[in-house]
C-alpha cells in the first residue's frame, strides 16, 4: 500500500497571534514526529499552504510562511491552494495519483475548514484516509470550543466508508508508515 502524509496549512498566521489554533505547539510536535517517521519510511510528505489575497495568508507574506518549528525537508512536496479543499485546482492529484497512492494520512489546520474539506474530498476521490486524531486543530468559533470542534470532527469522520475508500481516525502514536 502506498501512503503519503499531507500536512495542511501549518502556517505562521494560524500558529500565533489572533488566529492561533488550540494547542499549536503540541500539534506541531505531533506533526514533526509523524513527518520524521514518514520520511524515514520513504513516504512522501506534502506541505500544503493556503493563500488568500489581502489577508495574513497572502502568498509570500509572513503569515503565509510555514510555521516556525515545523520540521521540513528538501524532499517534501509543496502545494499551494486557494480553497479549503486541497485538491481543488491544485497539483495534488497529479502528485499523488490514486492509482499509485491508496492511503493519505492527513493532519494540520484548521479542523473545521481545510482539514475537513480535504479529508472528505480525499475520501470522495477513493483514497483511504487516516485523520490524525491528535494532530489537527482550530480556534473557538463563538459557539463551540476548539477542543469540542476537534472532538466532533474526530467522531463524525471516524469510519466513514464508501464504495472506494474509508476514513479512520487514529492518534499519531498508532500510525505506522
Amino acid at each position: 500500500m502506498t501512503t503519503a502524509l499531507l500536512i495542511v496549512d501549518v502556517q505562521r498566521a494560524l500558529c500565533s497571534g489572533e488566529y492561533q489554533c488550540y494547542d499549536i505547539h503540541g500539534i506541531i510536535e505531533k506533526i514533526n514526529g509523524l513527518s520524521s517517521r514518514a520520511r524515514r519510511a520513504g513516504v512522501p510528505v506534502v506541505l500544503i499552504q493556503h493563500e488568500e489575497n489581502d489577508s495574513p495568508l497572502a502568498h509570500g507574506a509572513e503569515g503565509w510562511q510555514l510555521a516556525e518549528g515545523l520540521a521540513t525537508a528538501a524532499s517534501d512536496l509543496r502545494v499551494r491552494k486557494t480553497t479549503p479543499d486541497s485538491f481543488y485546482q491544485t497539483d495534488l492529484r497529479k502528485l499523488l495519483p490514486s492509482e499509485d497512492f491508496e492511503r493519505l494520512v492527513i493532519c494540520g489546520l484548521q479542523t473545521d475548514y481545510c482539514v475537513n474539506a480535504t479529508v472528505r474530498q480525499a475520501h470522495q476521490l477513493g483514497y483511504d484516509v487516516v485523520l490524525v486524531a491528535d494532530a489537527h486543530s482550530t480556534v473557538d468559533n463563538g459557539k463551540m470550543s476548539a477542543e469540542d470542534i476537534i472532538a466532533e470532527h474526530n467522531k463524525d469522520l471516524a469510519h466513514l466508508t464508501g464504495a472506494t475508500g474509508r476514513i479512520d481516525v487514529k492518534p499519531a502514536a498508532d500510525i505506522t508508515f
